[in-house]
């Protein structure tokens, strides 16, 4: 059985592109903004890892990110930021919240596969 990547990025081409690279290996929910994503959480579902932008309407990734470690439910499922912002302060303070990861944009699908399965534990 495979398991599950929710992807958030308010991009649709990211959410493509990801959708396109990683469905034969996952089954892949994909959201445009952080309440989407968070709402489709609270219904009950949980995926197996989290790949989230940082920048984005409505919940941006950093508030997400911390929705998503200060609950006892979601705390545990692995997530993997993304963003174009190439800021060494960024990529610590979302680490210290609580990442697991930090891939700026562009980045190399292949790369992001490898870390997803690592994390994932597959």
């Amino acid at each position: 059985m495979k398991k599950t990547v929710l992807i958030v990025d308010d991009k649709h081409e990211i959410r493509n592109l990801l959708h396109m690279f990683l469905s034969k290996d996952y089954n892949i929910v994909a959201f445009e903004n952080g309440k989407s994503a968070f709402d489709w959480l609270q219904l009950g579902n949980l995926p197996d890892g989290i790949i989230s932008d940082i920048e984005m309407p409505e919940i941006d990734g950093r508030k997400f990110l911390g929705l998503l470690k200060s609950s006892g439910i979601f705390g545990q499922i692995p997530i993997i930021m993304l963003s174009s912002i190439h800021n060494s302060d960024e990529r610590i303070r979302l680490l210290d919240m609580g990442a697991d990861d930090y891939l700026v944009k562009p980045f190399n699908p292949a790369e992001l596969k490898l870390r997803l399965s690592k994390l994932m534990k597959n």
